[in-house]
This record gives structure tokens, sequence and C-alpha cells, in this order.
């Protein structure tokens, strides 16, 4: 697969899974950096006209470097859980299809601490490209699990002891009355029409986001990231205090 845009290369120069690395013509001191990287991790460099670059993006704004990456190691549920350091924290993603939410869901993942993603083989949008950008560089160390059907991926997870929560806009529970400290998994559904019925009747409990202005719900990668990060604060807390994540 292929990344694009300074710091999302930089940050797959740092997960070593780059095997070459293309750089139009233009130097300054980021694409320098890209360049001392991939010289020291032995990663072939080639100088291409930015047309070939335009090509490669599907004419995205690559910022004049491009680099080729080999696909993660395949893994499954069971993978993601086994590699938890404590209770499990994972989103699951129900038919997620654009590029952008999927990157930002990943930068949220990573940046709340978050043991990484399920995702569905079909219906899903692809990693690389838009997705790898706007995650600024989280693609590269956020694990994520392809399955075959997400309902029987969220079985598998009520099987090892994780809840599942889904985030739906008429749940009647606020999300931040929910115990984030317990292994759970947020399942999360497409833009505009949400978690899909045997989903949404597989998830443990459902949850929602109470809006207070005139619209009626936040772009899914967004609520993504404030249910993320109440379930970070609740675990610092727990682990800090030892209080109730619900003061």
């Amino acid at each position: 697969m292929i990344v694009y845009g300074i710091h999302p290369v930089l940050e797959a120069l740092g997960g070593g899974r780059v095997t070459r690395v293309r750089v139009a013509d233009r130097d300054d001191r980021r694409v320098a950096e890209v360049l001392r990287l991939a010289a020291s991790a032995g990663v072939r460099v080639e100088r291409v006209p930015a047309e070939v670059l335009n090509h490669a993006c599907g004419g995205r704004r690559h910022q004049g470097v491009v680099a080729e990456v080999r696909a993660t190691e395949e893994l499954g549920v069971a993978d993601l859980l086994a590699a938890a350091a404590g209770p499990a924290l994972v989103v699951v993603l129900d038919g997620v299809e654009d590029p952008h939410n999927v990157g930002a869901i990943l930068r949220s993942v990573d940046g709340a601490g978050a043991g990484g993603v399920i995702r569905q083989q079909r219906h899903a949008a692809a990693l690389a490209g838009g997705a790898a950008k706007t995650s600024a560089g989280a693609a590269a160390w956020v694990p994520v699990a392809t399955v075959v059907n997400i309902a029987r991926a969220l079985d598998e997870l009520k099987a090892a002891g994780v809840w599942t929560v889904g985030l739906a806009g008429d749940a009647q529970t606020p999300y931040d009355q929910m115990d984030f400290t317990l292994p759970t998994a947020l399942v999360v559904g497409a833009e505009g029409t949400g978690l899909r019925r045997l989903v949404r009747e597989r998830c443990d409990f459902l949850v929602s986001i109470p809006m207070r202005g005139r619209v009626e719900s936040l772009n899914v990668s967004v609520a993504t990231g404030v249910v993320l990060f109440e379930a970070a604060r609740q675990r610092r807390l727990k682990d800090t205090e030892g209080g109730s994540p619900n003061p």
C-alpha cells in the first residue's frame, strides 16, 4: 500500500515497513528528514517528477513524498485482546467507509491509548492513502484486525469477557455514565446510517452523546474520539486515585 504526506511517511519509516520512498524535486528541511530516515533504514529513495506522485495518489496532496509500505501482519480479534496491557479497549467499525473518518478514528485510538480497531473486509475504507494521511501517522502504529462479519466479531468479544458498547444517537444512556474501566469494545456505525440492525442488537449497551445545540449528532470520527477520551479519563482516574470513574 502507499502512504503519502510528510508526517505519515515519517511515521511509516519509524514503523520499519517502508520498502521504497519516492520524492519530487523539492528540497527543504522536512524532505531532508525523510531522506535521512530512509537512508538510516536502508530504504531505497527515488527522485521522480511531481506528476508521477500525483498519479500515484490520485491527485491528492502528497507534499512531494510517497512511500510504499508492506502490509501489516493480518490480525484477528484474539490478537488484539492478547496484546492488551490492561483491560481491553478497542473500536469496532461497522461499515465506516469514508477514509477521512477512518484516519481520524485511528488517530484518536492512538491518542487515547486504545488497543486497536476491528473492521470488516467488505464495506470498509482502505487503510492506505487518505486514511493514512488523515491519521497523521497513526495508521503505521495502530493494530487493525480485519474480520469477515462484524456481528460474529462481537460474539467473539463477548465470549472473551469484553463488553460491547454501541454508539447510537437515540440511545437513552449518556456515554459518560458507562464504566469504561472494564474491558470494552466501542462499536460505531457509518456516517448518516449508524449501526446496522443486527450489529446494534448484538451490543450489550447503547450509549449516546447528549447534544445541546441545534445539530442532531457529531461526525462519527469526532464522536468516537469523545468516547475514547472519556474511557481514557476513567482509566487514568482509577489508576492514579483508585476511585470511581464517575464521581
